[in-house]
């Protein structure tokens, strides 16, 4: 498949920025193909992994989400940042990021909670109640991931 490209290309950003975007904010908006092709779209919290450049997500092992996924793997991911205001305006400048991808679930056990408690310390450095958390919540946790086939990035201005 051939991807879109931006159409206002001085707003594009590279890729390294867009990175630094997937790694730094905490969560984005997942969109899948739902009930009777109708998008469904939800926020999720996201862990980037620089090593292989795939998205990890974590959640429930049934729902409106896996359904969707089982039919048509195909998602988008959508993140953004808080946006920031140049001196003496208004409008706020935000840069935004979509990652169209195939999402799978990491059938490894082992490795699939070592993703959760990466993606745990986006929010809290506090070891053991990450630990305690995998401990718990671990059997019951799916762990999703997407693997990229296009990335745009954009910086927007909200006027």
């Amino acid at each position: 498949m051939e991807f879109r490209e931006i159409v206002r290309k001085k707003q594009t950003l590279g890729a390294g920025e867009c990175i630094r975007i997937l790694k730094e904010q905490k969560r984005g908006v997942l969109a899948v193909l739902g009930d009777g092709g109708y998008p469904y779209a939800m926020p999720m919290n996201h862990f980037y992994c620089e090593e292989d450049g795939h998205i990890y997500f974590h959640g429930g092992k049934s729902g409106h989400k896996i359904d969707a996924l089982k039919a048509c793997d195909k998602v988008s991911f959508c993140v953004y940042d808080e946006g920031f205001r140049e001196e003496g305006e208004w409008h706020l400048n935000i840069r935004s990021v979509i990652v169209f991808g195939r999402m799978r679930a990491v059938t490894d056990n082992d490795k699939a909670m070592e993703l959760c408690r990466q993606l745990s310390y986006k929010f809290t450095q506090d070891e053991s109640y990450i630990e305690n958390e995998v401990l718990h919540s671990g059997p019951g946790t799916l762990v999703l991931e997407l693997i990229p086939e296009h990335m745009t990035g954009k910086l927007v201005h909200e006027r």
